[in-house]
């Protein structure tokens, strides 16, 4: 695979390139390592595109997780207590996990216990590959880079999106790089809060 475009927010890229240039390197490695013809398996049963050989998902993730894992970006979660007091988030919001369940207890509410996880992290860098529903890629873009962030896990985010080429032989409702550059910079230049890379790739 390749990229074809890349959209810098608040200077995401340029953290990049300056702070950890090894780590876009390896990423632009594994993109060309990732042979999207062997990924190409799904028999559609689409109304649409009956019996037509679709771009599958699933093997594209396959393809993405082997090679990252081997260059060691691993799985991570941060964990956070919440309430349905929302007093109580707001105060406890930037407190440790641990912090903010003894915060809520003392205060009379029960705490729920949460967590955010990504795929892969790796010296403070996020990346999602997000070949699946668009309703996943606001969810990696506006709740888990951002949780990784403030909690102070991560000094910037990755997002991995089909081109619309790509897109228009996957199923339907797959989430692509031009619709999703549309949404974030709709939400004007300080949303959400993170520094982000938004890559678009293709065969």
């Amino acid at each position: 695979m390749r990229i074809i475009e890349t959209y810098s927010h608040l200077n995401g890229l340029e953290y990049l390139l300056v702070h950890k240039p090894e780590l876009w390197r390896e990423l632009q490695s594994v993109i060309a390592k990732v042979n999207a013809k062997k990924c190409k398996t799904k028999i559609s049963k689409e109304k649409t595109m009956p019996g037509e050989i679709l771009y599958s998902p699933i093997e594209m993730n396959k393809a993405f997780k082997s090679e990252l894992a081997t260059l060691g970006w691993e799985e991570s979660r941060v964990g956070y207590w919440v309430t349905k007091d929302v007093r109580l988030i707001r105060q406890t919001l930037t407190l440790k996990a641990d912090e903010q369940k003894k915060e809520i207890e003392e205060s009379g509410e029960t705490p729920i216990f949460s967590y955010n996880q990504t795929d892969f992290v790796k010296d403070r860098v996020a990346i999602e590959v997000q070949f699946g529903k668009y309703s996943f890629v606001a969810y990696d873009l506006f709740v888990k880079h951002l949780a990784f962030f403030i909690g102070d896990k991560i000094d910037v985010g990755i997002e991995i999106l089909p081109m619309k080429r790509l897109q228009s032989q996957m199923s339907s409702g797959v989430g692509y790089y031009e619709g999703e550059l549309y949404n974030v910079v709709r939400q004007g230049r300080g949303v959400p809060a993170v520094p982000l890379v938004i890559v678009g790739v293709e065969p």
